[in-house]
């Protein structure tokens, strides 16, 4: 039995003093009396060397337990056994030295044994079982520290690692830390991904990174995820959306004839009303609810099969929207809404067929996709089936979608042109089904096309049939070249707006100014020769004279014909909107340029003789015979109409002013003031009015208003003050 530590603490104190002393008094003495030796040491290792004097003799002393591990074999001991430092980390052996005499003496050693890493960390349970619920919290703790720390007979410090074993479940599960083996949750558990794991947990004595030797134990820990009710119906059929998480299901449609009850449940598409708890380990009962849409209370809804019945028939052609819910007898929290459209339609009477029960057609190998079939012994003419439909006038139902039965090397379009599929590679002859369905009432018609699949010739003109897919490529690009045609345009017609606009706008004025008065203008009063004059409408008194005006309009409102007028007032009344027209045009151009453009009255008071080559009209009372004056008198008379000097001009020619004087300056002055102001005022509109008054800083005199009748106007009489 080995001897206790603590007994033995005080005899290593007092063991190299008592060794030196029996060396001096005895014959026997030994090279390390504490000697240290390895555990796991193999048999014979030599603990020490011994020394015995000439009449001596040395043996071990069987009275102390310990003896048994050694042996002398000549001048050393040895260990008989391999020591284990977990079960005796130090020895003592005692020798007896013998003289002649038959007197004896005792010599102690200590053996001490080193500790080696050569034991694993141990688990207490090397294999265990957990049952997790699907919505256990994140940071849980799955398994106790307790349950899954090891222990190591070398007393080593355990360091842990955790692996998952199966595919798709790492992340979910952790350790606390590298020295605490405690399991904890780490991320939200899913059962439609997994519902069960395996973890491996080591356990080392020595770091991962160290170099050392490491012994290492592991304990299987099996992870069984419980489903738990956690998602509400759904409505089949569905299409998974986020992996498995989320299921999708389209809404259902059907329809019913109108004035008719339908007797059962109502068919419906893309099957009956159905709803599953998507939790299908717990399968929680489901019941169905009407809750929107059922206007007039004309459908219900069996509550356990979701089967929908009419109750009334319908009059109107209105369509239904039905919202159904589905939910759990368990918890009502959970549930969901599926839309159900009922489209009333006329009763059909007659299903549709098609024209013919045979198709015959045509189509040459190695066509590109979406090529035309032809029509057999027309290659020119592509095939077209059509279904048709008794319950309408022409036949033809737009409720028809057409669809190949039996073949995927060829498709059907809406209007029932049947298009390759695939690129044939070899010719033959095939038989294919044709379906027209009418998608309301779900009726159908099928027939037969018979294809015979020939290899393209010279004299065929499959190399210049164009397929669908080009058709619409071709259309597209004259889609695109018609678009920047418009885009041109509307840049040409925005740039002319811009540049040209004022033109227009004149153009526009000169027409509705000919409108309002009857297009007359006085000839004698040109529109630009005198922008500052403007006249004043006449007023007619109760007996029919002209009164003057008293007051100037600064802007006079452009005359309306009148029918308490005399019609011999339009052609004044003509000359006076022109001259308006043209005046206030030369001053809106004026404002735009900012030119100062200066301006002379034909109408004047104050005279300035001295002026040459200025021209006025005067006052008759005004004018004095003995001043030598140069004057022209427009006397009170009608002026015969000139003959016409047939010039082709539109010059004051057309009419004797009466004198007898040749008026023939005077109208080339003022032809010669016609151009140049057209000149100025090319691109001018024509406003609505003007004051004939002068400006009254020069012309104090011109405060006066003078209104000119229209046979005086015309015919060059005198002019009344």
């Amino acid at each position: 039995m080995a001897v206790p530590h603590w007994l033995l603490m005080p005899v290593l104190f007092l063991l190299p003093l008592m060794t030196r002393v029996s060396a001096q008094q005895q014959g026997c003495s030994v090279s390390d009396s504490n000697p240290r030796v390895p555990e796991n040491n193999p048999a014979g290792y030599v603990v020490t060397t011994i020394h015995v004097e000439s009449g001596f003799s040395i043996t071990i002393d069987p009275r102390f337990p310990d003896g048994r591990f050694f042996t002398i074999q000549g001048s050393e001991l040895q260990l008989t056994k391999s020591v284990d430092y977990e079960e005796d980390p130090l020895l003592v052996v005692y020798l007896s030295c013998e003289d002649s005499a038959g007197q004896s003496d005792s010599l102690e050693i200590i053996v001490t044994i080193l500790n080696e890493n050569d034991n694993s960390p141990q688990f207490e349970q090397s294999n265990l079982t957990r049952v997790v619920r699907e919505d256990t919290e994140v940071n849980a703790t799955i398994v106790a520290r307790e349950d899954l720390s090891a222990t190591d007979a070398d007393l080593d410090i355990i360091y842990y690692e955790l692996t998952a074993t199966v595919q798709g479940t790492d992340g979910y599960f952790a350790i606390k830390g590298v020295n605490n083996p405690e399991i904890y949750l780490q991320k939200a558990l899913d059962y439609d991904k997994f519902n069960w794991t395996t973890l491996l947990l080591y356990a080392r004595d020595r770091p991962v990174s160290s170099p050392d030797p490491t012994n290492t134990a592991n304990a299987t820990i099996t992870i069984i995820i419980e489903q738990t009710d956690t998602r509400a119906p759904w409505f089949l059929p569905c299409a998974f959306h986020i992996n498995t998480s989320v299921c999708i299901s389209s809404p259902y449609s059907g329809t019913i004839n109108i004035s008719e009850k339908a007797v059962g449940p109502l068919i419906l598409r893309p099957g009956p009303i159905y709803a599953i708890d998507p939790d299908y380990t717990i399968n929680e009962k489901i019941v169905y609810s009407l809750v929107g849409g059922n206007t007039d209370e004309v459908f219900s809804v069996d509550a356990d099969t979701g089967n929908i019945t009419m109750n009334k028939i319908v009059t109107s052609p209105d369509s239904f929207l039905l919202q159904v819910m589905a939910t759990q007898v368990n918890n009502v929290r959970k549930y969901s809404i599926a839309t159900v459209e009922i489209k009333v339609i006329n009763k059909s009477l007659y299903p549709p067929h098609f024209e013919k029960g045979l198709y015959k057609g045509t189509v040459f190998v190695g066509l590109a996709l979406r090529s035309f079939v032809f029509q057999a012994g027309d290659p020119s003419t592509p095939l077209m089936i059509r279904a048709m439909d008794e319950d309408f006038p022409d036949k033809f139902n737009p409720n028809i979608e057409y669809y190949i039965k039996n073949s995927t090397d060829f498709i059907a379009t809406t209007d029932g042109l049947i298009l390759t599929n695939v690129v044939l590679q070899s010719p033959g002859t095939v038989s294919i089904e044709a379906v027209g369905k009418d998608v309301l009432s779900l009726q159908e018609a099928s027939t037969v096309i018979e294809l015979e699949i020939i290899l393209p010739t010279a004299g065929t003109p499959s190399d210049k049939m164009y397929s669908a897919q080009d058709m619409a490529i071709l259309g597209g690009t004259l889609a695109a070249l018609l678009l920047i045609v418009l885009v041109l345009l509307g840049v040409l017609v925005w740039k002319s707006s811009k540049w040209y606009g004022k033109p227009v706008k004149y153009l526009m004025k000169k027409k509705l100014s000919k409108e309002l008065f009857g297009g007359h203008q006085n000839e004698y009063y040109q529109e630009y020769e005198y922008p500052d004059v403007s006249t004043t409408q006449d007023e007619t008194s109760e007996n029919g004279s002209i009164q003057p005006q008293a007051h100037v309009l600064e802007q006079p409102a452009p005359p309306l014909p009148s029918h308490n007028v005399e019609e011999t007032e339009n052609p004044s009344r003509g000359s006076v909107a022109s001259s308006t027209i043209s005046n206030q045009e030369e001053e809106e151009v004026e404002e735009e340029t900012g030119q100062e453009k200066e301006v002379k009255s034909i109408l004047k008071i104050d005279r300035h003789v001295a002026d040459d080559g200025y021209k006025a009209v005067w006052f008759k009372t005004d004018v004095d015979p003995e001043a030598g004056e140069r004057v022209e008198v427009i006397e009170d008379k009608v002026a015969a109409p000139a003959a016409d000097d047939d010039d082709g001009d539109d010059d004051d020619d057309d009419y004797d002013d009466g004198d007898g004087d040749d008026d023939d300056d005077s109208g080339h002055d003022l032809q010669k003031n016609e151009e140049e102001e057209d000149s100025d005022t090319d691109d001018q509109h024509r406003g609505l009015g003007v004051s004939f008054a002068a400006d009254s800083s020069s012309h104090p005199a011109a405060q006066e208003t003078v209104d000119v009748s229209h046979t005086d106007a015309m015919t060059g009489g005198d002019f009344d003050a």
